[in-house]
């Protein structure tokens, strides 16, 4: 299993969750990949919804990512029970992990 965390350089997300995918995904068995997108081209090719984004074995933790189309260079926004926060909650992380839903 591969977890990917998807950033661009320019948006600080990213760092402050990186640490906990890595213990989850340890705990899992999985292995971290971290991908820099750096063009508009790149983001567009990558279906990237903006830093961080994070997917196991390439699907997004976020279930609704799948109908969106807003793809760029810019830092994400997770939405979950009416709150909003730059990381998604740890809960759809754990759910990817083991092949569930959030």
């Amino acid at each position: 299993m591969t977890v990917e965390i998807l950033y661009f350089a320019g948006c600080p997300s990213y760092e402050q969750i990186v640490p906990r995918v890595r213990e989850l995904a340890q705990d899992a068995g999985a292995q971290v990949v971290l991908r820099a997108v750096e063009t508009l081209e790149a983001a567009e090719a990558e279906q990237f919804l903006g830093s961080p984004t994070i997917r196991v074995d390439g699907r997004d933790v976020d279930q609704t990512a799948a109908s969106r189309t807003d793809f760029g260079l810019k830092c994400r926004l997770y939405r979950d029970a009416g709150e909003h926060s730059p990381v998604p909650p740890e809960t759809w992380i754990r759910a990817a992990l083991e092949g569930r839903d959030a």
